[in-house]
């Protein structure tokens, strides 16, 4: 017979009791799994991490390089009291994992947060087959429908263009670990320089360290000639859209790049001048086919959209279970 308890929700977090260890806890636990390293899933104060081999350089960055942390390669096994880890990847970052657990024939998935088209800035996703799966549902409604990123990234490569026949410059916003990094391995350099803030300065060397390509950039802070952003390309984080930050550029056009892009209205929310959809996270046909996918017997949604969710998979005749966790939407992370 199955173990049907193999995880719990509990006040530290998603715990597995036979395990004794939590996947990204929102609380200092003593062991944690990490699925990636966003604020919201990877915490400081643990006494130990076990995290992917990509994640690492991200995870010692943000927690601090003396955290206890034992890196693990895709597929690589590793017992956890008794319980089979091994971590898979998510597309969402570049490091990013799918938790799957295995004890006494049964089999769980955690997601993480993931998504099903490939980048080339993180391994592409695993589809996994369980008994449990645990997902995300960030952006779990039909009117989310993401269009190729190869046509965002010409959109955005055509508004640098215009841009800079008008002289401006072009002021990107994008979250700094991952979705920044995504943009600017989309980006035409051949266009014009591309500078960035600091918190995406810093993520993009570690993803460079990792392996990963991405083109020439330069720290805005280093640079003291006004004339020198001028047809340039600028990504920061969205914290940075402020008046001390953007006054920098004397004549400037901002965007943002976000699967929130998709609702009418987030852009004048967000007072940008366009707004990109580009999101590292699946959309509904994405969420769906990969529930699907998993040929799990019973689903537990959490963050995001999970009520709607599990609303349309009971109608499937799925046993869905919406569950709630600390993790944060898209739009609720203020990645800085």
């Amino acid at each position: 017979m199955r173990n049907q308890s193999l995880l719990e929700i509990t006040e530290g977090g998603i715990y597995c009791r036979p395990g004794d260890f939590f996947i990204d806890p929102w609380q200092a636990v003593n062991c944690a799994v990490i699925t990636h390293a966003h604020a919201d899933h990877a915490r400081p104060g643990c006494g130990r991490y076990l995290a992917s081999t990509d994640s690492e350089g991200i995870l010692r960055l943000r927690l601090g390089e003396d955290i206890r942390l034992q890196s693990v390669d895709y597929g690589e096994k590793v017992a956890l009291n008794g319980v089979s880890v091994s971590l898979h990847p998510a597309g969402h970052i570049l490091g990013s994992a799918q938790i799957r657990i295995e004890h006494r024939g049964e089999v769980w998935v955690v997601s993480g947060d993931y998504k099903i088209e490939t980048d080339a800035t993180c391994s592409a996703f695993k589809q996994l087959k369980c008994h449990t799966f645990v997902t995300e549902s960030t952006f779990g409604l039909p009117v989310f429908n993401w269009r190729p990123q190869a046509d965002i990234f010409a959109d955005i490569n055509n508004w640098w263009k215009t841009n800079q026949a008008q002289g401006k410059t072009s002021v990107l916003f994008a979250y700094s670990l991952g979705k920044a990094q995504r943009v600017i391995a989309g980006l035409d350099a051949a266009i014009g320089p591309i500078f960035t803030h600091g918190a995406v300065e810093n993520i993009n060397q570690c993803y460079q360290q990792a392996g990963i390509r991405l083109p020439a950039t330069r720290h805005v802070a280093t640079v003291d000639d006004k004339n020198a952003f001028a047809g340039a390309m600028v990504v920061a984080p969205p914290s940075a859209d402020t008046p001390a930050y953007t006054k920098r550029f004397a004549s400037a056009s901002k965007a943002f790049a976000s699967g929130w892009m998709q609702i009418r209205g987030m852009r004048r929310r967000r007072a940008v001048d366009r707004g990109f959809v580009l999101s590292d996270h699946s959309d509904w046909n994405g969420l769906i086919d990969t529930i699907k996918a998993s040929e799990a017997e019973t689903v537990w949604v959490t963050h995001g959209y999970s009520a709607e969710v599990v609303q349309y998979l009971r109608e499937q005749g799925l046993n869905a279970r919406q569950i709630e966790t600390q993790f944060s939407s898209e739009i609720d992370r203020a990645e800085a």
